[in-house]
């Protein structure tokens, strides 16, 4: 071991096991553990009150663990990680900077800035592995091109060798020593007393820390994994893993839940226990796409505000604030979304199927834009994580070249007789509606009034009438393509003489502009209070129902996951994208010659910046015969169609 004074800067790696970054600096001598809170640049994207108080008891958990180690966690609330960074460099006489690597929009630039400016002074960073079972960069398709479809994307990674590294708790840390001002836990303000009534419920279902993660890992696998495959879709916690949170924060690590899934798969294999086995190629395909988040993010930074396809940026949605406000209350008159609305702002959960639907809701039914959906999940959800809802979100949207059919617009009742057949889950979070008869539970606008009168139900007045007819929201849709159609052909007429068009205006700046924020309509200067997050997003300067030009991002659940999805623009990996130079091209010829997953970095991150392709090949525009189907005709599609749907842990 050598005497070098090292820098353990933690960010969502909160554990002590199979943490590279800690590792590293455990062998190289002394350590200065980190925790670095800068509300101001969180932006857009700070957390909402539930993910608060998960990271607030996770970050006490480590706290605690550290300190049986021997070194204790430095908490720092500060309006610039770049200046803290350099005071406990300074308090330390530290050499090096030590980091696990994070992928989002937002982390790619503030690291590749701070690390700039460590470099500058002389001080080393160095960057680890610590998030993903492969790196964004060492996936390509045979031309050295990012893939923009989960199938194919998967398929590669499988094929590919694996390192099964997974590193032990260090015996012992040798602290560094040096002073720097510090904070409690209860200092980082993660928490306000106005806060503290709603989230002693958390406690009692969750137990956040790295080796409650631990448990609940050890749990699902024997437990729970061999029914995976028939449960999965049952709308009810006990049916998922609830390791979302866990891997977002970075309590567990995914190749811990990979190995551990995979010697399971082994052992139903040597004992011919087919459901076992098909049980974990679904739950791997879930990790999978976690995995294609962030290589979405990485590879095309700007999706979190933008869609991957090029046409969807003519979609005329409808920035309707009141159908907004209806919609994430739960008043739609909808029960199976109403309920799921309820219970997400109640509990900070929702099952994913409950995600895909009350998601689909929003998109489909009232053409509310997605990065608006997008963002409530954000704030509200226990497991917020950005990049699984931005996969999620354009998934739903028909975003993505592999994404759900923008003209597929899926029943919620139908949805509600399958995944609620006998309407528990309707009747726990909907008690006005507990004395519906089962056959009218999901569509109580068509019982007779004798029912509604039966079971205490005046639509209307204690429960809401539907705030769309349902073939009036198929014709809503059917015309919003169309209209986006009509202007896709308008705007290529008009600029004919450019044959490789981008995807976006050509007078988006490039530059580092801030993220476009969906803001509050009553900003307030402090948001910790949970009533914020219920606020409606507006977006600026929305002139009849269309979304103004976003600036790009310069290069920032389970969280909406997808399960399966369509075939839908398939012959390549590749050939659906916008015409845009990924980061996977820009890197091409920059890849890092070593393959280990702990590898290090000096300089992990470069900036993608935009460029043409000179190969990128448009999507041929379609007329989807679903469309045209009547709404019976519908229901077997729609009985299906939830094999596209988008997967949570």
């Amino acid at each position: 071991m050598s005497s070098g004074k090292t820098i353990v800067w933690f960010r969502r790696d909160l554990r002590i096991e199979d943490n590279p970054a800690l590792a590293a600096a455990a062998r190289d001598g002394s350590v200065f553990p980190v925790y670095i809170w800068c509300p101001e640049e969180e932006g857009q994207f700070y957390p909402g009150r539930v993910s608060r108080w998960w990271l607030k008891q996770s970050l006490s958990h480590l706290e605690q663990s550290l300190k049986s180690l021997g070194a204790e966690l430095v908490m720092i609330k500060t309006q610039s990680t770049l200046s803290a960074l350099l005071d406990c460099i300074k308090a330390t006489e530290a050499t090096k900077v030590v980091v696990n690597r994070l992928y989002d929009p937002v982390s790619l630039v503030r690291d590749h800035s701070i690390e700039e400016k460590l470099a500058e002074v002389g001080i080393s960073v160095q960057s680890y592995n610590g998030d993903l079972l492969y790196e964004p960069w060492e996936i390509y398709d045979d031309e050295g091109r990012a893939f923009s479809t989960f199938d194919a994307y998967w398929d590669k990674c499988l094929n590919m060798q694996m390192e099964p590294v997974s590193l032990l708790p260090p015996w012992r840390l040798m602290p560094a020593a040096g002073t720097v001002e510090r904070c409690t836990i209860e200092g980082l303000g993660l928490e306000n007393e106005l806060e503290k009534s709603s989230n002693a419920l958390l406690g009692r279902g969750c137990s956040p820390g790295w080796s409650n993660a631990d448990k609940a890992l050890t749990e699902f696998v024997e437990q729970n994994l061999f029914d995976y495959s028939k449960s999965r879709f049952k709308v009810g916690a006990s049916s998922t893993s609830l390791l979302s949170p866990y891997l977002h924060f970075g309590e567990i690590s995914v190749r811990k839940v990979f190995r551990c899934v995979r010697m399971k798969q082994i052992l139903w294999r040597r004992e011919w226990k087919s459901q076992g086995e098909e049980s974990v190629n679904l739950f791997l395909k879930a990790i999978g796409l976690r995995e294609y988040s962030r290589y979405l993010c990485f590879n095309y930074p700007f999706t979190h505000e933008r869609s991957l396809l090029r046409n969807m940026k003519y979609f005329p949605w409808n920035a309707d604030a009141n159908h907004f406000k209806v919609w994430r209350q739960g008043r739609t008159g909808y029960p199976l979304v109403d309920a799921g609305m309820r219970e997400l702002w109640a509990t900070g959960w929702i099952h994913n199927r409950i995600r895909v639907i009350v998601s689909s809701f929003a998109v489909k039914f009232l053409l509310l834009p997605w990065k608006w959906g997008m963002k409530y999940f954000w704030d509200t959800l226990l497991d917020a994580d950005l990049e699984c809802d931005i996969l999620g979100w354009q998934y739903i949207s028909g975003s993505l070249p592999d994404g759900q059919e923008l003209e597929q617009l899926d029943c919620p009742q139908i949805q509600g007789s399958k995944f609620d057949s006998e309407g528990e889950y309707v009747r726990q979070w909907l008690p006005e509606l507990a004395r519906m008869p089962i056959e009218w539970i999901h569509h109580p606008w068509d019982a007779p009034l004798t029912v509604l009168k039966a079971a205490g139900v005046e639509l209307g007045l204690n429960y809401p009438k539907p705030i769309i007819d349902i073939d009036k929201a198929r014709e809503h849709l059917r015309k919003a393509i169309f209209k986006m159609w009509e202007m896709e052909a308008a705007a290529k007429s008009a600029t004919s003489d450019q044959m490789n068009e981008d995807v976006f205006d050509n007078s988006d700046s490039i530059k580092t502009s801030a993220i476009l924020k969906v803001i509050p309509k009553e900003k307030s200067s402090c948001l910790t209070y949970s009533s914020n997050d219920q606020r409606v997003p507006s977006f600026q300067n929305c002139n009849n129902g269309l979304l103004p030009r976003k600036r790009p991002l310069p290069v920032d659940e389970e969280k909406l996951h997808m399960d399966k999805p369509n075939k839908q623009n398939k012959e390549a990996g590749t050939s659906g994208r916008e015409d845009l130079c990924s980061t996977a091209e820009s890197l091409a010829s920059k890849r890092q010659k070593s393959t280990s997953s702990t590898s290090t970095s000096i300089i992990s991150f470069t900036v993608p910046q935009y460029c043409s392709s000179s190969d990128g090949r448009p999507f041929q525009d379609h007329e989807s015969s679903n469309l045209n189907l009547t709404w019976h005709e519908k229901i077997d599609l729609e009985q299906t169609s939830n094999k596209n749907a988008l997967q949570e842990f």
